[in-house]
């Protein structure tokens, strides 16, 4: 790869899920939406953002892909799943929402002050991670933050 950052690079993230149906509801209610031209009956393509994808797949639909056994979520963590929202308070309105789709709470928020998030598990249980940061942190990185932060805090 001469540049693996590409402006026309999408990234795919394919999850098995025991029920495909009951999986885009669960997530059409924390917001996302689905491609229809890469959904049907085994597969529903669901928009994460303008590049990034997660296909959700039944099982089945899964295996044909995986060339390995298919781990219980519930017993083993595959990956953790973490997208972004606008704002701290939309952190907490997605997970509200998780929690009230039938999602289960994974731990307490989590507040580095130039980041923020919570986490739940889906209805198959895979971990997610919903979080906010900070725009300046996110373009600075958050050693550079913190430090300029800290000289504000200083001169002030």
């Amino acid at each position: 790869m001469t540049d693996p950052a590409h402006a026309g690079r999408m990234l795919f993230v394919n999850m098995p899920v025991a029920d495909l149906e009951r999986s885009k509801a669960f997530f059409a209610k924390l917001g996302f939406s689905y491609n229809p031209m890469f959904t049907d009956d085994t597969a529903a393509c669901m928009l994460v953002g303008e590049h990034a994808c997660v296909m959700l797949l039944t099982r089945e639909k899964f295996a044909e892909f995986a060339k390995l056994p298919i781990a219980d979520p519930t017993t083993h963590t595959l990956a953790l799943y973490c997208f972004s929202v606008s704002s701290r308070d939309e952190v907490d309105t997605v997970s509200a929402a998780a929690l009230a789709a039938g999602g289960t709470k994974a731990d307490d928020a989590e507040d580095y002050g130039f980041m923020y998030s919570r986490s739940f598990f889906d209805l198959d249980g895979h971990g997610w991670q919903v979080m906010w940061m900070d725009p300046a942190a996110a373009e600075q990185g958050p050693e550079a933050f913190a430090a300029s932060t800290q000289d504000a805090d200083a001169a002030a």
